[in-house]
C-alpha cells in the first residue's frame, strides 16, 4: 500500500514573524485565539472506556499505554478495518489540529465530513508510541465532523491513546420541540402506518416502538413493517438535530390485524425445516424420502447444481446405488414425494449448496435457469424452490451501492428469474432462501466493497435479492453457523456457540437495519412468519451446534422475551415460524435429537 508522507509543517515561529511583518499590530495567534481553542475529542484516552467512540472490534486495555491508565486495542478481522470513530461539533470556517498517539502497522487517524478536504495521516510501522497529527479547515457551513482511527485488512492488532482535536467548539444549540399530531393509518396484519407534524429545526426523526429505538427517518410519516398479527402496538415519535433529540410524543396505540398462514404457503404455525441428502450420503447414511419423519414440515431436496458456473443449467442427480446403497428407485421417490404432499408436507429443490456456484452473469443464462428449474419441480412434482447460493454465487459490483436498486447482473437476473418462476407457478409457489450470515447480518457495517473499496464484494449481497423478493418470499432460514463474529443492533459482535448468536442474528432480520451503518438507508424488517433460523443438526453437520438447551433459550426470547441473557431484543415475535436444519441426515444420524427438541418446544 503506498500513501503520500503528510508535507512538514513550517516552525510556528516563522509563521508568527512573517505575519507581524505584514501587518502591524497584529499577530498570527493572539491570546485570546488560544483561549478560545479547547480539546473537543470526548475520552480521547480511553479512561471511560469506548464512551464517546464507535468501535468495531475494539476494546479498551491497560497496557500498553501513552498516557493515564487506559487505552485502545482494537484488531482488524477479514473485511474489517477495525475502525473507531466519534463525531463532534465545530464551527464552520475554522482551522483544526487533529493529533494522537499510535502503536501498530498501517494505523490512520483521520477526519471526515470537513466540508472542504478530508485529512487522514498514518503510521506504516509503530513498534513503540508515535504521534501523528494532521490538520484541516471546516468548511463554510460545516458544524459536525467525524474523526477516527483504524488498522488495515488482516495486519493484526493497533493501539490508539490520547487522541485530541483542537480548534474552537461548535455551538452546540437546543434540541427541538417534541412533535405533536402523531396519529395512526393504515394497519394490518404486520404493518402500521404513522404520520405526525412537522418541526421547526428538526433534522429527522426518530420513532419509538413500545418504548424501543427502530428507526430515524427524515420524513414526518413512516410505515412499521414486520409486525406480529393481533397484537397491540404503542407508538411515540422524537424530533432530532445536531443538539440532541427532544421530548418523545403522546403514544398512540394500534393493534395489527388478523394474520394469514404466510402469503397461502400452507405451512403450519411453527415449521421444521430440513434438508435431505438426496443426491450423496455425506458420511451420514442416505435417508428414504418415504422415511423422513411426519415432523419434518418443509423438506429441501439437496442440491440441484449448474452444468457449469456460469451456464444457468441447473441438474439434479440422484444418489447413486454405489454411494447410497439403499437408494430407492425414481418411482418410489416420486411416489413417497406425493406421499408426503398429500399429508401437508412441502418438498423443495435446494439450488446451490457448497459446492454448487451459480452466476447468471446473463439474460441467457437466467432464461436457462428458469426453464432448467421448472424442468426439476414438474418431473418430481415439486411445490418450490430454495435458493442455497453460497461461496462466490453473488457479489456486487463496485457501482452497485443501494440494496434496494440493484444494478448487478447476477443479482439483477437472479431476481427476474425467481420472480419468473413465481408468476409461473402461482401464489401456492413455495420461495424460501438460505444464504450465509456474510450475505445478510454482515450488510449492517459493510455493503459489496464500501465507499472507498478494498471490502469483500460479496459482503451483503443478499440483501437486494431478499428485498426485492420479499412479497414473494416464503421463508428466510439464514444459516446461523460456519459464520464469524457478527455485528449485532447492539454494536457488539456475537460469536457462534450459545443461543446468544442466534438471537442477536434473528433480531437484526425481525428489527430491520441500516445498511453499512447508513441509517438513511435501512434494510426494513421481515414478518416473524418468513423467518426460520438455521442450524446445524449436530456436530457432525457444521461448525456452530448448541445444545437443545440453548435451542430452546433462543426460541424463548424471541417469543416470549425470556431466557435473553445480555443481549435485548428489539421486540417479541411469537409468530416466528421455527427452525432449519441441517441436515435431516445428520439428525437421524444423532438419533433426531434436533426434531425431538422441536417437537417438544411447540408441540
Amino acid at each position: 500500500m503506498e500513501r503520500s508522507r503528510p508535507l512538514a509543517r513550517r516552525p510556528l515561529v516563522t509563521l508568527i514573524t512573517a505575519a507581524a511583518l505584514a501587518v502591524s499590530g497584529m499577530t498570527a495567534l493572539s491570546s485570546a485565539a488560544r483561549a478560545a481553542d479547547a480539546d473537543l475529542a470526548r475520552n480521547g484516552g480511553f479512561e471511560s472506556g469506548l464512551d464517546g467512540w464507535t468501535c468495531t472490534g475494539g476494546t479498551t486495555v491497560t497496557s500498553p499505554v501513552h498516557g493515564g491508565t487506559s487505552a485502545l486495542k482494537a484488531t482488524p478481522a477479514g473485511a474489517d478495518n477495525a475502525r473507531c470513530a466519534q463525531t463532534v461539533t465545530v464551527r464552520p470556517d475554522s482551522q483544526y489540529t487533529l493529533s494522537g498517539h499510535v502503536r501498530g502497522t498501517y494505523v490512520h487517524l483521520g477526519a471526515s465530513g470537513t466540508g472542504t478536504t478530508d485529512v487522514f495521516t498514518w503510521a506504516q510501522s509503530a513498534p513503540d508510541w508515535q504521534r501523528l497529527t494532521t490538520t484541516f479547515r471546516t468548511g463554510p457551513s460545516t458544524t459536525r465532523v467525524t474523526i477516527y482511527t483504524h488498522g488495515w485488512y488482516g495486519t493484526g492488532a493497533y493501539h490508539a491513546d490520547d487522541i485530541s482535536l483542537t480548534g474552537p467548539g461548535g455551538e452546540t444549540g437546543q434540541p427541538p420541540a417534541a412533535p405533536g399530531g402523531l396519529t395512526t393509518g393504515s394497519v394490518t396484519s404486520s404493518s402500521v402506518a404513522l404520520s405526525w407534524s412537522p418541526v421547526p429545526g428538526a433534522t429527522g426523526y426518530a420513532v419509538y416502538r413500545d418504548g424501543t429505538k427502530v428507526r430515524t427517518v427524515t420524513a414526518t410519516s413512516t410505515t412499521m413493517t414486520g409486525l406480529t398479527p393481533s397484537t397491540a402496538y404503542a407508538f411515540q415519535v422524537a424530533a432530532v438535530n445536531d443538539a440532541g433529540e427532544s421530548a418523545r410524543s403522546a403514544t398512540v396505540t394500534a393493534t395489527t390485524t388478523e394474520g394469514s398462514d404466510g402469503g397461502g404457503s400452507g405451512l403450519p404455525a411453527h415449521a421444521l425445516v430440513g434438508y435431505l441428502h438426496a443426491s450423496f450420503a455425506n458420511g451420514s447414511g442416505y435417508t428414504r424420502m418415504a422415511d423422513v419423519p411426519d415432523s419434518w414440515d418443509v423438506i429441501d431436496l439437496a442440491f440441484g447444481e449448474p452444468t457449469s458456473v456460469t451456464s444457468g443449467d441447473i441438474r439434479f442427480e440422484r444418489c447413486p446405488v454405489a454411494e447410497c446403497p439403499n437408494v430407492e428407485s425414481d418411482a418410489e421417490f416420486k411416489a413417497a414425494i406425493k406421499a408426503k404432499q398429500a399429508a401437508g408436507k412441502k418438498v423443495l429443490i435446494s439450488i446451490g449448496g457448497q459446492n454448487g456456484q451459480v452466476r447468471l452473469t446473463t439474460a441467457a443464462a437466467r432464461d436457462t435457469f428458469v426453464s432448467s428449474v421448472s424442468k426439476i419441480i414438474d418431473e418430481y412434482g415439486l411445490d418450490g424452490l430454495d435458493i442455497d447460493f453460497e461461496g462466490h454465487s453473488l457479489s456486487l459490483d463496485a457501482d452497485d451501492t443501494d440494496f434496494k436498486n440493484p444494478k448487478t447482473p447476477v443479482i439483477v437476473n437472479l431476481i427476474s428469474a425467481l420472480k419468473t418462476l413465481k408468476a409461473k407457478y402461482g401464489d401456492d409457489f413455495v420461495l424460501t432462501m438460505a444464504p450465509e450470515t456474510f450475505f445478510v447480518q454482515l450488510g449492517y457495517q459493510y455493503y459489496g466493497t464500501g465507499k472507498w473499496g478494498g471490502q469483500d464484494p460479496r459482503a451483503g449481497a443478499y440483501l437486494p435479492v431478499i428485498h426485492a423478493l420479499r412479497d414473494d418470499l416464503t421463508l428466510l432460514h439464514v444459516q446461523d453457523y460456519n459464520s464469524g463474529p457478527i455485528m449485532g443492533l447492539d454494536n457488539q459482535y456475537h460469536s457462534m456457540g450459545g443461543a446468544d448468536f442466534h438471537i442477536a442474528m434473528t433480531d437484526m432480520l425481525l428489527t430491520g437495519f441500516p445498511v453499512a451503518g447508513d441509517a438513511g438507508n435501512v434494510f426494513p424488517p421481515l414478518r416473524p412468519d418468513q423467518v426460520a433460523i438455521g442450524m446445524p443438526a449436530s456436530t457432525n453437520a457444521g461448525n456452530g451446534h448448541v445444545s437443545p438447551a440453548e435451542v430452546t433459550k433462543a426460541l424463548n426470547c424471541l417469543t416470549e422475551k425470556t431466557d435473553c441473557g445480555s443481549y435485548a431484543t428489539h421486540g417479541t415475535w411469537p409468530a416466528l415460524r421455527g427452525l432449519m436444519t441441517w441436515s435431516i441426515n445428520w439428525d437421524r444420524y444423532s438419533n433426531w435429537e434436533f426434531q425431538k427438541n422441536f417437537d417438544a418446544y411447540f408441540g
